[in-house]
């Protein structure tokens, strides 16, 4: 057997034995050692082989298939290749995803000689490269696999292969299932006894999905961004409005990376005792005004139960005032879409929302449910491989899979529907024809008019159901609002359920919102 297609086998023997059930590959040249090594595995079982030809969709599809826990790999040919998969490992990196890069590279004696595909991918996706040795023996091959599989995040593992580069046998190396060195990935959540007030408020973000759980349950009022689990309904919308003085809290205690909203930054800005839970020396602290961090979670020693009730109170006329003006406005909007599709998608779903408005949208409107699972790229918060994202993690869920994002999220990720295995996936298109979040931001202010629409409102005029049927992916418009909810049907494969509505009146309808709220404190 030569030593190229010998290494690859063992890699790919011992990424199963740590737990990968999930492969995408990019098909290449100096990648083929792996490409066979992986087509084997899949044929003896061990694994689910995804096939792309682009790079960075490959990328993005491998951070939804890893997003829960469970690592996926992504590998590819060397140069440019490599560099593509670089926006999907920032976001794993920024959200401690389990996403493995397995690049294959040139010889080393190659670097700086002209030779074709070869760049130095040296620390070239921004976290440590664990570089195998060419042609490594297997107890080094086997070692150094279980070390990048125990990082906590991304890891990025380069392989030099020398020529040959295709297989001379089928022999397998091994029948064990257990790692070579077995390794706990697992995050320990610790709580201890906390001298925070009893009216603190809880605001959740993007964090390890065990400690904010936990944080879910301390007892505090919490507001907790989409992703987190539980939260008050709207409490961002009562932050962005202003907290009216008997809701203001004494404490701010923040875990995770809270991103959407500037009320919660003029919060923190304002309140004198906020305690951050965050990795060590990597807290969420935009606003420079933490007091405290921590890994470990505080324990309330008392809470204020007629604070929180008031909390309560609060939440439960501001969502009776939102649905109020949301009933009164013409369908439809991203808040009314929104809202429809968290209270319509059947119990047990996934719903991968999409930065810029749809994520911002379900936590102004949406529903707040336990019995959905809810997830978005908010790590770097961008726009690109989305649709990838939401393919990967509809493809390891158990039930009814979903997306809402708009139309240049869309467009952004055409390539993630050329695809080789099509989960039941429904992608709601929120179609505005442009960048319909800068109506809201400084540039959308009616004194930068005449520039808005070239520089950001940018609209395209693309014909999505064209588009889809290029692709072979089942498309339609709806138009109401009982159509949109039938079209909600899970279906047999991926489908694309487009909305379209107009940007013009975004702006006044959110400064509605907001006073809607505002006016509820005011009576």
């Amino acid at each position: 057997m030569n030593p190229a297609t010998l290494q690859a086998r063992v890699v790919v023997d011992e990424l199963v034995r740590n737990g990968v059930r999930h492969v995408v590959l990019c098909p290449g040249s100096r990648n083929a050692p792996l490409s066979f090594a992986l087509h084997q595995a899949e044929q003896r079982g061990l694994l689910t082989l995804h096939v792309r030809i682009d790079e960075r969709t490959a990328g993005f599809l491998a951070l939804g298939l890893a997003k829960r826990g469970t690592p996926a790999v992504v590998t590819c040919t060397s140069g440019t290749a490599v560099a593509n998969l670089h926006p999907a490992v920032v976001e794993a990196e920024l959200t401690h995803v389990p996403l493995v890069a397995l690049t294959a590279d040139r010889p080393v004696e190659l670097y700086r000689t002209g030779a074709s595909q070869t760049i130095n991918q040296h620390d070239i996706l921004g976290i440590r490269t664990l570089h195998m040795p060419e042609a490594a023996d297997e107890p080094t091959t086997r070692s150094l696999i279980c070390r990048a599989m125990a990082t906590d995040g991304p890891s990025h593992i380069n392989i030099p292969f020398r020529p040959p580069l295709t297989p001379d046998d089928d022999a397998w190396p091994t029948s064990d299932r257990t790692p070579w060195t077995a390794t706990d990935r697992t995050t320990a959540i610790e709580t201890r006894p906390s001298d925070l007030p009893a009216k603190t408020l809880v605001l959740l973000g993007d964090d390890h999905p065990g400690r904010v759980r936990e944080a879910a349950r301390l007892g505090w009022p919490v507001i907790a961004e989409p992703t987190a689990p539980g939260g008050l309904r709207h409490g961002s919308l009562l932050l962005n409005a202003g907290l009216p003085e008997h809701l203001e809290p004494e404490a701010v205690l923040v875990v995770g990376r809270v991103t959407l909203s500037r009320g919660q930054q003029a919060l923190l800005k304002n309140t004198a005792v906020v305690h951050a839970v965050g990795d060590q020396a990597e807290w969420a602290d935009t606003q420079f005004t933490a007091t405290r961090a921590s890994t470990w979670l505080p324990e309330p020693q008392a809470v204020d139960q007629d604070w929180a009730q008031a909390w309560q109170s609060a939440v439960k006329d501001v969502s009776a005032a939102v649905d109020g003006l949301l009933d009164a406005e013409p369908w439809p909007t991203g808040l009314h879409v929104a809202r429809e599709l968290t209270h319509t998608i059947p119990g047990g779903s996934m719903l991968f929302v999409g930065s810029s408005n749809p994520i911002r949208d379900v936590d102004f409107a949406g529903e707040r449910r336990d019995d959905l699972e809810v997830h978005a790229n908010r790590g770097a918060a961008g726009i690109d491989g989305s649709v990838s994202t939401a393919i990967g993690l509809a493809t390891t869920h158990e039930g009814p899979a979903y997306a809402l994002m708009g139309d240049l999220t869309f467009l952004h990720d055409l390539n993630g529907l050329i695809t080789d295995r099509r989960p039941d996936l429904t992608i709601v298109v929120l179609n505005d024809d442009g960048g319909g979040i800068f109506s809201l931001l400084e540039q959308g202010a009616p004194e930068h008019d005449k520039s808005f629409e070239r520089i950001f409102g940018t609209p395209h005029g693309a014909d999505l159901a064209a588009l889809c049927a290029g692709h072979r992916i089942r498309h339609s418009i709806v138009d109401g609002k009982e159509e949109f909810r039938s079209a909600l049907a899970p279906p047999e494969g991926i489908q694309v359920v487009e909305v379209r509505s107009k940007r013009d009146e975004l702006r006044s309808l959110h400064q509605r919102l907001k006073s809607t709220v505002s006016t509820v404190f005011s009576r």
